[in-house]
């Protein structure tokens, strides 16, 4: 039986050399989206992937026309023109995303959408119940959480967790999101919706081991452009017009 907890509900996966994991994450989602979602869509961002990642999600499209659309970047950006790309292309009253490496669990919607409903909040932000990675990248996102803090007052346990749901009109209010290559865009992201007046709760979200492929954040190059983008916005909001 259908509950439909949603009227509308914009689905997208950030997917960058994931061909080994998109269909099962999206095999997983899928009966979960059309139980809860009266209108849904599922937008796969393709963030320049080198494997067989497009083909995999052209094929996905092809069985499901009406509700998958596809965006393809010609060449890898990075983690947050994938995100903008998501969040731009929704077109739904909520939204909600995920990557596509299989490290969560879609179920965890039911979770994110009833603590909305508790607190009437316009975004629910997922934390870590026991993070399944490297020590050294917990405490490198320990690290990153306490600079953010630093220097725009955020303060969650989490900034940076793959699972969040949230208004469409968060997305149509706050300034333009411009974080590109590195991994600030999530926390770019809760800077300006926080800034703008919106309600932000949070709630724990599972998290499991990598099974297959690779993860890219942790590259060097990767961090150094957060940074950068960070130390811009805080510039920008200090010292110029936000």
């Amino acid at each position: 039986m259908k509950t439909h907890i949603f009227d509308e509900l914009s689905v997208f996966f950030l997917c960058y050399n994931e061909e080994a994991n998109i269909q099962t994450t999206f095999n997983k989602a899928l009966p979960i989206v059309q139980d809860i979602a009266k209108n849904w869509e599922i937008i796969l961002i393709n963030d320049g992937s080198k494997d067989k990642t497009g083909q995999v999600i052209e094929q996905i499209r092809a069985k499901y026309p009406k509700n998958v659309k596809i965006v393809t970047h010609e060449h890898n950006r990075g983690y947050g023109a994938a995100f903008k790309s998501g969040v731009y292309n929704s077109k739904y009253e909520w939204i909600t995303f995920t990557d596509s490496d299989g490290q969560f669990d879609f179920n965890d919607i039911y979770t994110l959408q009833k603590k909305q409903q508790q607190t009437n909040a316009d975004m629910v932000i997922g934390y870590y119940l026991g993070r399944k990675v490297p020590y050294t990248v917990i405490l490198g996102s320990q690290l990153w959480q306490f600079v953010v803090y630093l220097l725009f007052g955020l303060k969650v346990r989490d900034n940076d967790c793959g699972f969040k749901l949230f208004r469409k009109k968060i997305i149509d209010t706050i300034p333009k999101l411009v974080a590109e290559r590195g991994p600030f865009i999530n926390s770019e992201f809760l800077i300006k919706s926080k800034k703008s007046g919106f309600k932000i709760v949070e709630e724990g979200v599972h998290h499991f081991p990598r099974t297959a492929g690779q993860a890219t954040g942790r590259k060097l190059s990767v961090i150094i452009a957060g940074f950068r983008d960070l130390f811009k916005l805080w510039y920008k909001i200090n010292f110029q017009s936000a």
